[in-house]
């Protein structure tokens, strides 16, 4: 069978013949009014979809496609992609948990030391003929905090529990004893107890907000955030407001609520490192993205069991 994929993701299109190679035909549609014109007009021919937790797959667009089988999500985030409507279809949902793990805690890893030791300022200085002598924190035995602690998290948790000498604690919806870190049972108790907090849970709204104001007030005046999950985890104001009024030390974000629009408040603080998330990407986590979508779609069109399935709704066949 030669199925068609619809590809809505734009940042792994180096190694889509990887997919071509399996057999697989692509329609490319990596803008919004190439994605509409592709499903209006493709319709009939699409049996899978290839797409990222942010850009997702509507209701609407899922029962515009007859022949939708299968919704591949590369990363692990699926936050905008409609379980409900494809459980009510039978259409099977997949995503790249982990695949890019590396990547993405070698980027929080960057963004760590650059808030920390102040790279982009020193940088910044050097250039413009200045030679400043700033004190500036060491990680060594800072305290860590990990919200999440799925591949990402843990990857992270082993950099700086065995490079840097940090103590590692994590908040997550069930305890990990396999682990070797302390478990926190509350946010507010993690964030207390950390020096650094760094976000690795996947978005959506079970995790919406869940940096609060209460939670950054834990943390205190002399500790860090790092974001490189979703920013819809975190609440943007009070965290403007808690850098604004140094009720925080400082904040490392790879991820917005309104990508690629970034509030002009981030961009007038010293005590910020933004970066336009990408802490997935790399030439190695597109390859393996890519390869494990081959994989599940291979499985799926053979009839065999999937790699990295979704557990979805129970399905409402009344659904429209």
């Amino acid at each position: 069978m030669r199925a068609t994929v619809l590809v809505l993701v734009e940042n792994v299109n180096a190694y889509l013949p990887l997919l071509e190679q399996q057999g697989f035909y692509l329609i490319l549609a990596p803008t919004p009014a190439e994605r509409a014109r592709a499903i209006r007009d493709h319709a009939g021919q699409i049996d899978a979809v290839l797409t990222r937790g942010p850009l997702g797959l509507t209701a609407a667009e899922i029962q515009a496609l007859p022949r939708l089988q299968i919704i591949c999500v590369i990363g692990a985030g699926y936050e905008q992609v409609d379980l409900q409507a494809a459980s009510n279809r039978g259409i099977a949902v997949t995503n790249g948990a982990g695949v890019n793990a590396s990547s993405v805690a070698d980027h929080a890893l960057a963004l760590l030391l650059s808030l920390v030791r102040g790279i982009p300022q020193a940088d910044a200085a050097v250039r413009q003929g200045q030679w400043p002598k700033i004190t500036r924190p060491s990680l060594a035995g800072m305290r860590l905090g990990i919200l999440g602690l799925g591949a990402v998290g843990q990857a992270i948790a082993r950099r700086c529990a065995l490079g840097f000498d940090m103590q590692v604690s994590y908040h997550s919806r069930q305890p990990r004893p396999e682990q070797p870190y302390g478990f926190c049972s509350t946010l507010v108790e993690l964030a207390r107890a950390s020096d650094v907090l760094v976000i690795a849970t996947p978005g959506g709204a079970e995790t919406r907000h869940l940096v609060d104001g209460p939670v950054l007030q834990a943390l205190g005046a002399e500790g860090f955030l790092v974001n490189v999950a979703r920013a819809s985890v975190v609440d943007t104001d009070a965290l403007l407001q808690a850098l604004e009024q140094r009720r925080i030390a400082g904040a490392a974000l790879d991820v917005f609520d309104d990508e690629p629009q970034v509030p002009d408040r981030f961009k007038l603080l010293d005590n910020v490192v933004l970066t336009p998330h990408v802490a997935g990407l790399s030439p190695q986590a597109s390859r393996d993205t890519v390869a494990m979508v081959g994989r599940n779609l291979s499985a799926h069109f053979d009839g065999q069991p999937l790699l990295t399935p979704l557990a979805l709704p129970a399905a409402n066949r009344l659904a429209p």
